[in-house]
């Protein structure tokens, strides 16, 4: 059973990493214009979450606003939102993950809770934190003090960059190569996510169902500060969020875990993938930094608003909870949900305010841009 488990693991990772690769070798410059579409910081935020939802990849759509801010084509400020977008598109993978318990009403009920629970902290984080940023320049200006007074140190850095790239990309480049066509690639990738996400799903439900299973959750869950370090550490490890939120998934479904216990290993989580980018990016170039700084500071924040405190952390739990005795009820709504909040809305938002922009950004302000050269047109391996 381990032996599945980690077959599964692999696959999925493997999959989401080849459907990153195969997008990447489409055309960089068609998601670049697009970010460079609007200075609309809502429009910015739909696309972020938009362009994330297609292509399952937080960190692939941070990369690319990573090489725009860094052409100068794009100031921090302007970026603040598409990384906050990339943050919300990125949970639509745990959603799509408590489908596969659509036919078992009770266990549903709970697994599209513990789904959306990760989408509605990262929503409320945003409603937050994005006035702040668009009226004060909160994030944007921590971030670009921090990345030229502490890590560039006066000297110009590298100027190229590699953002949470995991041990999978050289078999996904491989592949990619083989194929030769990145249109195939992306379709083999697609039906690879679906068969991994069963697979994962059915093998991991498998496992807590067992005894063991039951002490290590019991550990692991114990209070909400070591699920916290747990869910950063974890993620971290295996460098990516949406794995270790859809593991959460069935455990919640077989109550395993408890809906509420949950959340603060999601709230760890949300951490451990911005660390590992952290990494990637340290000594990379200040863009890069500043990008990451910035996705690390809005998981930051979030997490410092919500997990000191039991009354403030039962808000989205109850949210969730609410949410997911409507989408046992009816269906419709779980789907009708994915598809308005992920694709519809965005889509919508994004053709209908594509001209029009609520501020003047001066792409050389001081206080909002940091200085950089250009990068090469091959920047995002």
């Amino acid at each position: 059973m381990g032996m599945q488990i980690l077959i599964a693991l692999v696959l999925f990772m493997l999959s989401i990493d080849l459907l990153t690769v195969s997008l990447l070798h489409l055309n960089n410059e068609v998601a670049n214009k697009i970010f460079m579409a609007t200075n609309n910081p809502f429009v910015g935020l739909f696309i972020g979450l938009l362009m994330t939802a297609l292509i399952q990849s937080s960190s692939t759509v941070t990369a690319m606003v990573v090489a725009v801010v860094a052409a100068g084509n794009l100031s921090i400020m302007q970026a603040v939102p598409l990384v906050m977008g990339a943050n919300i598109g990125t949970t639509i993978t745990s959603t799509l993950v408590s489908f596969t318990f659509i036919m078992k009403k009770g266990e549903f009920r709970k697994a599209i809770s513990a789904g959306v629970l990760h989408d509605i902290f990262n929503i409320i984080t945003v409603i937050i934190l994005l006035p702040l940023e668009y009226y004060f320049g909160f994030l944007s200006q921590i971030a670009s003090m921090v990345s030229i007074n502490v890590f560039s140190d006066g000297h110009i850095l590298h100027n190229r960059f590699s953002y949470n790239v995991i041990f999978t990309r050289p078999l996904s480049n491989y592949l990619v190569d083989l194929v030769s066509l990145p249109v195939v690639s992306l379709i083999i990738s697609v039906l690879l996510i679906f068969l991994s996400i069963k697979l994962l799903s059915s093998s991991v439900y498998k496992t807590f169902l067992s005894k063991d299973f039951k002490q290590v959750s019991k550990h692991i869950f114990k209070s909400p500060y070591r699920g916290f370090l747990y869910g950063m550490f974890f993620t971290a490890a295996v460098q990516s969020s949406t794995v270790t939120t859809c593991l959460l998934v069935p455990a919640v479904a077989t109550k395993k875990v408890g809906l509420g216990k949950s959340f603060p290993f999601i709230l760890g989580a949300n951490i451990g993938t911005t660390i590992t980018a952290g990494i990637a990016a340290m000594f990379k170039n200040e863009a890069a930094i500043a990008i990451a700084l910035v996705h690390f500071l809005i998981n930051f924040f979030g997490t410092l608003i919500f997990l000191p405190f039991p009354a403030l952390r039962n808000i989205p739990v109850k949210m969730a909870i609410y949410f997911g005795r409507q989408a046992a009820k009816r269906k419709i709504i779980g789907i009708a949900y994915i598809l308005m909040a992920f694709f519809v809305i965005p889509f919508l938002l994004i053709y209908f305010n594509k001209d029009d922009d609520v501020r003047d950004l001066d792409i050389n302000d001081q206080e909002t841009v940091i200085q950089l050269k250009k990068m090469p047109e091959d920047t995002i391996k």
